[in-house]
Parts: structure tokens; sequence; C-alpha cells
């Protein structure tokens, strides 16, 4: 077996070991929180940590990555929310070399970037710099408890009268958080569809400014998926992992691993 073919086989064996416990599109549609948040409790009695250790199909990963990146205190004992990725972020960020099948989460990715260039690939978590997953993680990290109705409107149409406002992360990054207002609509698309401006449901969106030099420079918007769920030390708030990656940038992440390797 020559140097390539013993790569893709270890790559395969990454798909096994390093993203157990992740969770595919399909099972989204098995979970009734995820489908409408208001189906669920919203408290947890534990730490932050404790709530993600305890949600395995979604945050195993995640929570792997808190420990590795030395974040265990800040998740236990500090009050903090937290805008979470889920675990698919993570398999889109790392991927599978020479991938063939229908699931584009494990198509290209880090590792098939690594392989190109002739170097060592990810066989565990363990093998990204832990300075790299703390500094994109504490992008998803705010000091103190907010809610969603903690937050201020934004209007993506009009954001000279609903702006949002922009925040701190617990690394000094700034990101602009803010809550639509959606419409609530009657008949849609009929003739007799009526509308109302700002009364229908409301939904959580962080978008990372990468230059504060720049702060009307956003990236696109990262939606909340699951708003409010209340560990004893802080808030989550769930991102939907099919509007948003790891640390919101995903070639940003994906450069600094490599970089690390060279």
């Amino acid at each position: 077996m020559n140097k390539k073919q013993r790569f893709a086989v270890s790559y395969r064996i990454l798909g096994l070991t390093l993203l157990v416990g992740t969770m595919w599109f399909s099972s989204c549609q098995r979970d009734d929180y995820y489908t409408d948040g208001g189906l669920a409790n919203p408290y947890f009695n534990g730490t932050m940590l404790e709530y993600l250790e305890s949600r395995p199909i979604e945050f195993d990963t995640i929570a792997q990555i808190i420990r590795l990146a030395g974040l265990e205190e800040e998740f236990n004992t500090h009050e903090l929310t937290f805008f979470a990725p889920r675990d698919e972020t993570i398999r889109d960020l790392i991927g599978l070399v020479n991938y063939t099948g229908n699931d584009p989460h494990l198509m290209g990715g880090v590792n098939q970037r690594l392989y190109n260039l002739g170097l060592d690939t990810l066989q565990t978590l363990a093998d990204v710099d832990s300075a790299i997953w703390r500094k994109y993680l504490e992008r998803h990290m705010f000091r103190g408890r907010k809610l969603l109705k903690d937050y201020p409107q934004i209007d993506f149409d009009i954001l000279s009268t609903f702006g949002g406002e922009n925040y701190y992360a617990y690394n000094n990054t700034v990101s602009n958080i803010g809550v639509v207002f959606h419409d609530a609509v009657t008949d849609a698309g009929k003739p007799t569809e009526t509308r109302l401006k700002y009364q229908g449901y409301r939904q959580l969106h962080l978008s990372y400014i990468p230059n504060l030099s720049q702060p009307d420079v956003w990236v696109d918007p990262a939606h909340v998926a699951s708003s409010d769920i209340q560990p004893n030390n802080g808030v989550v708030h769930v991102l939907d992992f099919t509007r948003s990656s790891f640390g919101f940038q995903y070639f940003e992440v994906s450069e600094d691993i490599i970089q690390s390797k060279r």
C-alpha cells in the first residue's frame, strides 16, 4: 500500500472516530426541540458544559473541543452566553479525503487541502493546535447572560433604523447581534393575504465583523435555530448548522490549521 493509499484509508477511519456522535441531516428532523423551540423545557439543572455533554448527538464534538481548548472552567463556572455551533460544523471544517458518497459535509475540507499539500492530516481533534480551537471557540462566547429578549431588533432592510448592536466576544472580537421581528402572514400568496409588520416570530442573528476599522462590513449572518436554553451558569443559543460555520469564517479557520502543519 503506497503513501496516498494509506492516507485515504486513514481518512475513512477519521470519519468513524473523530466524528462519533455527530448528527446527520435526517436526525434533525427527528428532534422536536429543533423543529419547534417551544416544545422543550429551556432550563437545564447543570453547567453549560454538562448541558452540551448531555446532548451528544448535537454537541459531542464541540464538548471535546472545549476541553482541548482549555475552556472547561469557563463553561463550568463563568456566567456566559454561548452561540453554540453544532458538530456538523466541525465535519464541514475537517471533511474527508477522496470521499465519494453523497453527504456534502464529508467532501473536501481541511484534510483534503492537507492531503493535496503533502502535509500530515488530522486523525483526531487533538491534532489541531489547542490555541486554534480556543481562538475560534471564543468568538462564540460572550460574557453575562443574554436571552433573546435582551437583544435589540434588527431589520436587514433598514439597518439605519433597526441595526442590532455590536458586542465583544471573549477574545475581544466583535459581532453584531440582533433579533429579526418577522411579519405575521396569513393566506400567503393568495389574494386574501394579510401581513402584520413585525408581529410574527422572532429570531436571533449573529453577524461576525472581521475588521473593526470597517464595523459595517459583516460576515453573512448566522441564524439561531433554538434560543434561550438556560443551564445554571448562562444561556445557550444553538446556531442553525446549515446557515453558519465554526468560527464564522470557514476559510480563516482552515488556513490557520494548515499553516500550523507546515
